[in-house]
């Protein structure tokens, strides 16, 4: 089958076509917007499909949607949430192969990448159903005689998704299927560079809706004006913002949510660095820093920028990395061989070039890579390069395949330069040395909201609460006890007794 007849197959199978729609109400209802934009399938720059752009009414239909839902969500037993969310995981299993060649084309994400994506979303509908049977609440000791105290939780409200091009699907599922048994309702705002998968995805949310009464749960808005995202920001109706992108766009949102007095979750910018120390077992870590550096082209807010080594390693370690760099395929991320697919889009080329000619003028050395691939489509070389750990360039995320290394002498050093880093998601250490090990997990150790012991930064795992500290912005999603985040808390004392004492011995009598 032709690149070009692959496409229209996964298109219809989905429902999409040359032309989409704008915005979703959730109940089966599609509103056809104003203008439109162009999705671009980044292997090829060419353009897969055409979507229309919401419009300030769209918006309005979406948001009364999600609200009116709100008011009849809440009051569904959570378990019964969980059912909703348990059938959209069991679709999810039997699309799977179809989502993930979409993520492919549209992002361009190799076929094993955009399945496990599609599988991440169904680890997280299973995680959500077990959840949705154990949203507790404490039952706490009261001071007072004859009382009891408890907290709860209840539904908050509207949540207001923007997500990122290069997790299309399972960013938005982190959220959605964890505030919806949560008893909440979900706007989701996701990147103008990825509408097909949102769109594919509605569809498939409004079927089976439909089936449990839960239409308007999960509505979608689409547009590629900056306006859109700041429009859900600013909105008092919506009581949470989930922003995934940009330290910078971050920033901007949370200023806007926090002015309103409104709640974020912020997963911004990672700058992730790997350590390996003089004991480290190259075998293992080798696998793991490539497929960090180079998984999604470099464009995980994971991949591994930094790699940081101990001197008597470093040239050893080195020489590994350049033959297996030598052994990358690049191309077709449909092609089962191939390793690497392409950056998303010209802009991301452009920062690549940018951040290597950077580099170069300093004194670093390009070791691998470093280059623009002359075929069509928005390809690099995955890039190694010598450098030094303050330089500009190094201490800015770039979303391209751009490993970093640079060596150090004893610990304490080694986790001077991980720290020294204004992002803080995601680190990694490997060493046979127990007390390394410890201490990079102490307080003392990796500043990061995920550290890693033998693996590499983008080894995060459902159930973990995944999210990250400084200028990655704090918020954490999917796991442990997050839940909580997507719920207002209650505090209830209850007098069963014929007395009314006060708190902390507070005597007030009325005669």
């Amino acid at each position: 089958m032709s690149h070009q007849a692959l496409v229209e197959s996964v298109l219809s199978r989905l429902g999409l076509s040359e032309a989409n729609a704008a915005a979703a109400t959730g109940d089966g209802r599609w509103l056809p917007g104003s203008g439109s934009f162009a999705d671009e399938d980044p292997s090829t720059a060419q353009p897969l499909a055409r979507v229309a752009r919401g419009t300030a009414a769209d918006y309005e239909a979406v948001l009364a949607a999600a609200a009116a839902a709100f008011r009849r969500w809440r009051e569904v037993p959570a378990p019964r949430r969980g059912l909703f969310v348990r059938e959209l995981g069991d679709e999810l299993r039997r699309r799977k192969d179809e989502l993930g060649t979409l993520v492919a084309l549209e992002v361009g994400k190799i076929k094993a990448e955009g399945d496990g994506e599609i599988q991440e979303m169904i680890d997280v509908a299973d995680f959500a159903v077990g959840l949705s049977r154990q949203l507790y609440g404490l039952t706490l000791a009261s001071e007072r005689p004859q009382h009891r105290m408890m907290e709860q939780w209840h539904p908050l409200g509207v949540v207001g998704v923007i997500s990122s091009f290069n997790f299309p699907a399972a960013v938005w599922s982190w959220n959605a299927f964890i505030a919806a048994v949560c008893g909440d309702t979900v706007v989701w705002k996701p990147s103008p560079k990825a509408p097909l998968t949102a769109i594919a995805l509605q569809r498939i949310v409004d079927e089976v809706a439909a089936r449990h009464g839960a239409e308007g749960v999960f509505t979608l808005f689409l547009s590629d004006e900056a306006a859109a995202g700041a429009r859900l920001a600013a909105d008092p109706r919506v009581a949470l913002v989930s922003f995934t992108g940009s330290s910078h766009a971050g920033r901007q949102v949370s200023q806007t949510v926090a002015g309103r007095f409104g709640r974020c979750l912020l997963e911004c910018s990672g700058n992730n660095a790997v350590i390996v120390d003089e004991t480290a077992d190259l075998d293992l870590a080798l696998p793991a820093i490539v497929f960090g550096a180079v998984g999604t082209a470099g464009q995980r807010c994971t991949s591994t920028r930094r790699l940081i080594v101990h001197e008597s390693r470093f040239e050893a370690l080195a020489a590994r990395l350049i033959d297996a760099y030598a052994q990358l395929r690049i191309g077709d991320p449909l092609d089962a061989a191939t390793l690497m697919g392409p950056l998303i889009d010209q802009r991301a080329v452009e920062a690549f070039t940018l951040a290597v000619a950077e580099t170069r003028a300093l004194g670093g050395q390009v070791v691998a890579g470093g280059s623009r691939l002359t075929q069509p489509g928005h390809f690099v070389a995955p890039t190694l390069m010598r450098a030094d750990n303050a330089w500009p360039a190094v201490q800015r995320e770039t979303f391209a395949p751009i490993l970093y290394l640079m060596r150090y002498r004893d610990f304490d050093e080694a986790l001077a330069l991980h720290n020294a880093a204004r992002h803080g998601l995601s680190s990694a250490l490997f060493t046979l040395d127990m007390r390394h090990a410890e201490r990079f997990l102490s307080a003392v150790g990796s500043d990061c909201g995920i550290a890693n012991v033998n693996l590499g930064t983008s080894g995060a795992e459902i159930g973990g609460a995944f999210g990250g500290e400084k200028e990655t912005g704090g918020g954490r999603e999917a796991g442990s006890d997050t839940w909580k985040n997507y719920m207002r808390r209650q505090t209830n004392t209850v007098n069963w007794g014929t007395t009314l004492p006060f708190a902390q011995g507070i005597r007030f009598g009325l005669h």
